[in-house]
């Protein structure tokens, strides 16, 4: 599968929302949908790599799905804001790399 670039995620999510006509949901209604989702990632990583197993009559889902139903409303959710999500992650690799240059230890580096 080709490499995509975060904008043409963005553009792809935008017209596909773009055929309804309810459009975006509202900033609220989205961060609610986040956290539904996020949920539905804890508990399929818990039932994975935790002591909770599923239910026998629990449906299968999987951490890869549970990601991309949050890759996409991350997209949704930074389109309704006109906010570039390229950019977003130019900015916090930019923190990352100068606020917490020395808060983890780095592989192949004298720790002495």
């Amino acid at each position: 599968m080709a490499e995509r670039s975060l904008k043409s995620l963005q553009q792809e999510v935008d017209g596909y929302i773009s055929q309804f006509k309810e459009g975006y949901f509202s900033p609220l209604a989205m961060l609610a949908r986040m956290s539904e989702e996020v949920g539905e990632l804890a508990r399929e990583v818990n039932h994975q790599f935790g002591p909770k197993p599923k239910k026998k009559d629990e449906a299968d889902s999987s951490i890869e799905l549970e990601l991309g139903d949050i890759l996409f409303i991350t997209i949704c959710f930074a389109n309704s804001l006109g906010i570039d999500l390229t950019e977003a992650h130019e900015k916090v690799m930019h923190k990352f790399n100068t606020r917490d240059a020395n808060r983890w230890t780095k592989i192949n580096t004298d720790s002495n």
